[in-house]
């Protein structure tokens, strides 16, 4: 799924005001798309072509840079490294969007023999640690609303449910981590309990089970929505193409617009 920007978010990437994109967008030099209100969203790998043939332009670090540095780097060191980026993109949920590709890139080395199993545990493990760490350090005010964060059944990545609880964490939610190997049923009876604002669940490519993933979502759907409250649904996996109360996002930027209305809209809790 392609990761789509806002104005101000294709803005801060390209280090320009967003009177500039708009300016690309209608002189018909960079492509967006337009949403039913009428907004424009530009797709991240057009606006990363563009900038790429603009003398001078400043592009993020890529997906094989920032895995080489994930990679290499000890817990505190990828610490600084996300601090140093969300100083550069303004925001968390904008690195989680740079991450989310360079985290790929790690599977597939993996996957291709690159990198061994040790090294790729070594990496993993303090790459949740960093940002274990950089979530709790962020402010939480009393009463804020929980999202339950779960990997999906038979699914053991849980670095997308890492970079989930950041997100949640900037945009003023708690994170209750529930990770893998929770079954669906664990799930719903948190759910009927009521104290839960969101279920969030990440399935990585490794989840290629349409039909078990299907059955799943369907179970949590029912019970999401007679809790009302929100399933998000994020990660590669073989997710059913059609949802019912689900819904699913292809970039964090799109999750924490998501959150940040969804929290503006819940009723003040004592």
């Amino acid at each position: 799924m392609e990761s789509l920007l806002s104005t101000a978010e294709a803005a801060r990437v390209a280090g320009v005001g967003t009177t500039s994109v708009k300016r690309w967008a209608d002189e018909g030099l960079l492509s967006c798309q337009r949403t039913a209100g009428g907004h424009r969203r530009f797709p991240r790998a057009e606006l990363e072509r563009f900038l790429r043939a603009q003398p001078g332009a400043t592009l993020p670090p890529s997906a094989e840079h920032w895995a080489d540095r994930l990679m290499q780097s000890g817990s505190y060191e990828l610490r600084a490294l996300l601090l140093e980026a969300r100083g550069r993109t303004g925001s968390f949920y904008a690195v989680c969007d740079e991450l989310a590709p360079a985290f790929a890139e790690l599977g597939a080395r993996w996957a291709c023999g690159a990198v061994t199993v040790l090294d790729e545990h070594v990496a993993s493990e303090r790459i949740a640690r960093a940002l274990s760490q950089s979530s709790e350090a962020l402010p939480l005010a009393a009463g804020a609303p929980a999202c339950l964060l779960a990997c999906a059944e038979g699914d053991e990545h849980t670095l997308g449910l890492s970079l989930a609880e950041l997100c949640l964490r900037e945009a003023g939610w708690d994170a209750l981590w529930a990770g893998r190997r929770t079954p669906s049923k664990e799930i719903v009876r948190a759910v009927a309990q009521g104290e839960i604002g969101m279920v969030a669940l990440s399935a990585s490519t490794s989840s290629k089970h349409a039909g078990r993933l299907a059955a799943e979502v369907r179970t949590l759907e029912r019970a999401c929505s007679t809790a009302a409250i929100p399933l998000v649904l994020g990660g590669n996996g073989a997710w059913p193409q059609t949802l019912g109360h689900a819904r699913r996002f292809s970039s964090f930027s799109a999750f924490h617009r998501f959150l940040t209305e969804r929290l503006g809209a819940l009723p003040a809790r004592p």
